[in-house]
């Protein structure tokens, strides 16, 4: 098949492009459908359903890509077409997205099924899409009677309690609100005391995205007031108050906020989108200086946030001159870690074998990598980046790294020209470790991360994790001063795990002994040996015990099993619960039991 007549080639380079654009619409069809369907989930309080479709639609994309790949191979044995027809097939690919609403995900949906068929020598703009070709700059939908990406308010004749009262209605949510006129006066509220009374400009507006966002418990409306030169954002949660009833839960008003809401350690939100281009665009401007990538990623558009993601490594090598290291802090058994100091990310590579006493293979810490990332990360998870055969420049790559490559996974890498090809790699964000954090901090520094510390693991026994590994070396301090975890070789269910008392020692011999005088089975967790690692410091030990003392108590772990065991799910807040309208304006709410968020339990602030 490699030397077809010019037509007959020109039309095997069309069929193939329009079967490859026939999977992505597949895909993109799928995509949109869950976020419908998360609408009606949250409407009824379906909690468990829409977790379940969230975990989904994290598979979809795989599986439509493999699908794909089957077809192209069936219909027109992909594998041995020629360079030519392939190039053909990338142009007339181009050609069909002249006018399509989603071109930059359609250009990575190509790129995913032709690094699955073709060999990585063709990894160049000549066959994929290394650099993207059809602008989205000023993409909207033009179809007649279209959802426009947002919409306007205008609130200078009704006023802003009016303007906010009718964004919230607008959304037409099915369950009735208990009390938007309260909710609103609450929001008024809050934006008056953080930014004054409004002087209105001749441009005063309100700008809010079309489609709800979903995630866990909460809807959110996200938008943004233009007045004069000032564009301040404003994400609005809409929670269940009870079964049946709404509420506005609070305004978040920070670009801090906002930031805290759509970052790596979230789980991605479920959002119609026609145009996700355009619903990028206006997140990029409340969100001054976030990475087009992480914005696409948090959309639920992992894909083509890892995407651009990689664009923007080699765009970054191509402007610097510093060496790939080891990055600093204590190694670990399973993985080597390695960064470029000039670039905020880790690269992390699994070992070919590991020490006692780890007792696993790559496939499980892969199945591992696997469940977080379709997990609930409730802010308090790293997100991975997982890629395919890595090419860096040898001569970036810092000897004493090379050495660590070469003799701890050289399965994983092969030298090709002046590149080596690092064959399965995990990217993160870099965080500080928790560990060099604490031994640097101030004592303030101390306690905020210790608490945060006990915080983020009794968040994780709520969503059903238990770390595993719980060393102050596994977790990070984000820039926003959080605590995540971002260690997962040894991540359990918290229901798999048999919570257990330490017995009693039967005699003095027990009480001395260095190992253990009890059975301990593969499941077994015993918290009351924690302390043992975690209280060495005596500052640490100090605000570990004013915040967190009942950590230790293996009854605090096992009532977070029962309640998961029930199908108990708790309310979440990536937001200090201090600023919820039912904490921070207690004499609106007259009923506490009514509150919002006062039924099935509540976490700490997220």
């Amino acid at each position: 098949m490699n030397h077809f007549p010019k037509l007959l080639s020109s039309q095997i380079g069309f069929d193939v492009a329009e079967t490859l654009l026939e999977g992505f619409d597949r895909h993109y069809r799928n995509f949109r459908d869950a976020a419908i369907r998360a609408k009606t989930l949250f409407e009824a309080g379906d909690w468990h359903g829409l977790q379940k479709l969230a975990r989904d639609r994290i598979a979809s994309y795989d599986d439509r890509v493999k699908e794909c790949v089957i077809r192209l191979e069936d219909e027109f044995d992909a594998e041995n077409i020629g360079d030519e027809v392939w190039q053909q097939i990338k142009l007339h690919y181009i050609g069909l997205l002249t006018h399509h609403h989603q071109p930059e995900c359609a250009e990575t949906f190509f790129n995913s099924v032709c690094c699955k068929i073709l060999h990585r020598s063709y990894f160049n703009n000549d066959f994929i899409f290394v650099r993207p070709v059809i602008s989205t700059e000023y993409l909207e939908n033009d179809e007649p009677a279209a959802k426009p990406t947002f919409r306007a308010y205008y609130p200078g004749k009704d006023g802003l309690a009016a303007t906010l009262e009718r964004i919230v209605t607008n959304f037409q949510l099915e369950p009735p609100f208990e009390n938007l006129t309260r909710d609103v006066e609450c929001a008024m509220q809050s934006i008056h005391e953080t930014y004054g009374t409004f002087t209105e400009a001749a441009n005063f507006q309100v700008h809010v995205l079309s489609s709800l966002f979903f995630r866990n418990k909460a809807a959110y409306i996200i938008g943004r007031i233009i007045n004069g030169e000032l564009v301040l954002p404003f994400a609005i949660p809409v929670r269940h108050v009870k079964p049946g009833l709404l509420a506005l839960d609070t305004v978040l008003l920070k670009r801090e906020q906002l930031l805290i809401i759509f970052s790596f350690s979230h789980s991605y939100f479920l959002v119609d989108m026609e145009v996700p281009s355009a619903y990028v665009e206006f997140l990029g401007t409340i969100m001054p200086g976030k990475p087009k990538g992480e914005i696409y990623t948090s959309l639920g558009l992992q894909k083509q946030g890892k995407n651009l993601f990689y664009r923007d490594l080699l765009h970054h090598l191509s402007h610097s001159s510093d060496p790939f290291i080891i990055a600093p802090g204590i190694k670990g058994l399973v993985m080597i870690v390695f960064t470029l100091p000039s670039f905020p990310y880790v690269f992390k590579l699994i070992k070919d074998s590991f020490p006692p006493p780890k007792d696993t293979t790559r496939e499980k810490i892969q199945e591992k990598y696997l469940l977080v990332k379709r997990h609930d990360r409730l802010g308090r998870m790293a997100d991975t980046l997982e890629y395919s055969s890595v090419a860096l420049p040898v001569s970036r790559l810092d000897e004493a790294l090379i050495r660590e490559l070469e003799k701890e996974a050289p399965s994983m890498i092969e030298y090709e020209g002046d590149n080596l090809v690092i064959r399965h790699v995990y990217i993160e964000r870099r965080m500080v470790p928790l560990n060099v954090f604490l031994q640097n901090g101030s004592e303030a520094d101390v306690e905020h991360a210790i608490k945060e510390y006990g915080d983020a693991v009794k968040e994780l026994m709520q969503a059903n994790i238990f770390p595993g590994d719980m060393l102050y070396k596994n977790f990070g301090v984000t820039r926003q001063g959080r605590v995540v975890f971002y260690d997962y070789d040894e991540i359990e269910y918290l229901t798999d795990c048999n919570v257990r008392h330490v017995p009693a020692p039967r005699n003095e011999e027990d009480e001395m002994a260095a190992e253990p005088w009890y059975t301990v089975g593969p499941h077994d967790i015993f918290p009351e040996t924690y302390g043992t690692f975690l209280l060495g410091d005596p500052s640490v030990r100090k605000h570990f015990m004013r915040h967190h003392a009942d950590f230790f108590n293996p009854a605090l772990w096992q009532r977070h099993k029962d309640h998961l065991l029930k199908g108990e799910l708790p309310d979440f807040f990536p937001y200090d619960q201090n600023i919820r309208f039912c904490v921070r304006y207690p004499g609106r709410f007259t009923d506490s039991d009514d509150a919002p968020g006062n039924h099935g339990g509540s976490a700490r602030a997220a």
